[in-house]
């Protein structure tokens, strides 16, 4: 007599824990090769001083970053493991999402349609603000159904609005979210009672709320984040067509690799039908396609215009993932697709798996071949490297001439500061040095290193030039002390030229960003009078 059949439900969890266990596994060997990324060290820099928002995003990474590295010892498998346990929980979410809209099977095979992408890959190695923001859209649109299933409960809007209250201090792409909300509520029949509901207000003004330290952080900091933000949506005034051409198909690449090749079309495929069919659609089909289809077109009409970072429309994915699951599960009603695309979901899972594959394949292929680092070779080489060249400064730091009085002070990339500041085995506090005055990262928002005046620095040169005379003579002296050189594969290297700097008698910057004198720092935006703070 044969076993009866696991039950759909429960294969979901089998897979889920099983993935998890695998991506566990994997840790110990990829931080054994490759260092954190040069955000995760920005963000933890953050998490050490924690405040209700930061130069360029709203302060839930810092937070996160605070916590983790307070529970685990500022470790990196600390981390990582955060990383893991955050994108663990989003994939439950999502399989939970499916299948209240649909069925279990349409649970399992979003689940694996989104398990299976490079993209997750990332989001479960690296602890960025991608993993919060996800985690809590996820939530939200979980949160979100559930509400407008059941409208008469108030503790579903009073999840839906923490939810999206810790979504807003994520990133800033979550401040859409009341805006699908009221968009699905207003284009949607079945939904429409919901303007009437006082939770479905009450729920968006209360997210909002959690939102106010923010604006009134930002309002202190001359809306340095806003500022940050628009310069993300400015097109060059010389671009010309074939780089517009170039921005477009690199980015149409961008996501076929992050998202898999037939996935991606697949999920656009859904998107624009989904919206041509528009009038056909139930009212699962129409929340899943407001939360997803005009942003991802928005998107990809904005990369022929400008650059567009691959992981920004990452959020509005995940619901067209449920509605390419519940299509090819056949779960659909009202979305007519060709019988054609209909027998697509086995080839794209199957090259979906073959990219995941080759996602963990290749940091082990290098690794055995000697040549994990190497820039023709290794697309993380920017990740190689820091552990080796923060225990190089560390020993710069024990010899220097008052080791408990010396603290960093690094040039270049803000990547090089966060870096040396976690890599370094004293983890000091770091400062950076940004010639020209202006607010470049939260570095220059942070106390100068006017806080430090009577101190020496240990600063790190990235390039083969020596320190900025500017820089040098608000010291007693500066001298080189040695190099840091670290192997890039077989045929590279990075290095760092290091100098002591002593005792710093002042701390000055030219330009608009800031001037402070014995320790005594301002703060002003550009154009703005040297009084205003």
């Amino acid at each position: 007599m044969q076993p009866a059949p696991l039950p759909v439900s429960l294969k979901a969890w089998h897979l889920l824990l099983g993935l998890g266990l695998l991506r566990l596994l994997f840790l110990p060997f990829f931080c054994s090769i490759y260092d954190l990324a040069g955000d995760e060290s920005y963000y933890w820099d953050w998490g050490r001083r924690p405040d209700w928002g930061y130069y360029s995003k709203p302060p839930m990474i810092g937070w996160l970053m605070g916590v983790t590295g307070a529970l685990t010892g500022n470790s990196e498998w600390g981390i990582r493991l955060a990383a893991l346990a955050v994108g663990t929980v989003s994939l439950a979410l999502l399989y939970q999402l499916a299948k209240q809209l649909f069925n279990a099977t349409a649970g399992v095979l979003a689940l694996a349609l989104a398990a299976l992408t490079p993209a997750n890959v990332g989001l479960n190695l690296f602890f960025t603000i991608d993993a919060p923001l996800i985690l809590f859209w996820t939530g939200a649109l979980l949160a979100f159904w559930r509400a407008s299933q059941e409208p008469g409960r108030a503790w579903g809007w009073v999840v839906l609005a923490i939810a999206m209250g810790l979504g807003h201090l994520s990133k800033q792409m979550m401040l859409l979210f009341p805006v699908l909300m009221a968009s699905y509520a207003m284009l949607t029949p079945a939904a429409g009672s919901l303007l009437k509901r006082p939770g479905f207000w009450m729920s968006i003004a209360g997210s909002y709320c959690l939102f106010l330290p923010v604006l009134w952080w930002n309002h202190h900091h001359q809306w340095i984040t806003v500022e940050h933000t628009k310069h993300h949506f400015g097109a060059a005034a010389d671009i010309t067509l074939s780089d517009r051409a170039g921005d477009f198909f690199a980015f149409a690449g961008s996501q076929a690799a992050l998202f898999t090749p037939i996935t991606w079309l697949g999920l656009l495929t859904v998107a624009g039908t989904g919206l041509w069919q528009w009038k056909r659609l139930d009212h699962r089909g129409r929340f899943l396609i407001v939360f997803s289809a005009p942003a991802l077109i928005v998107f990809h009409l904005l990369a022929l215009r400008q650059s567009v970072n691959p992981n920004w429309p990452a959020v509005f994915y995940l619901p067209g993932m449920v509605l390419l699951a519940a299509a090819w599960a056949g779960q659909a009603p009202g979305l007519q697709l060709a019988a054609r695309f209909q027998r697509l979901a086995r080839p794209a899972l199957g090259v979906a798996a073959v990219f995941t594959v080759l996602s963990y394949a290749l940091p082990l292929g290098l690794w055995a071949a000697s040549r994990s680092g190497e820039k023709a070779l290794d697309p993380m080489t920017r990740l190689y490297g820091w552990q080796d060249a923060g225990r190089q400064a560390g020993t710069f730091l024990d010899q220097s001439p008052r080791p408990k009085d010396t603290v960093l002070l690094a040039l270049g990339h803000r990547e090089n500061a966060s870096q040396f500041a976690f890599y370094t085995p004293q983890q000091p506090r770091a400062y950076r040095w940004q010639a020209d005055g202006t607010i470049a990262s939260q570095y220059e928002i942070w106390p100068s290193a006017g806080e430090a005046v009577g101190k020496d620095f240990l600063i790190l040169q990235p390039t083969e030039s020596d320190v900025p005379r500017s820089l040098a003579k608000q010291f007693t002296s500066v001298k080189k002390v040695g190099e840091i050189e670290v192997p890039l594969g077989k045929t590279g290297a990075r290095k760092w030229q290091v100098f002591l700097g002593t005792s710093l008698q002042r701390w000055s910057l030219p330009g608009p960003g800031r001037h402070s004198q014995g320790g005594e720092s301002k703060r002003h935006s550009p154009g703005a009078s040297p009084s205003s703070s």
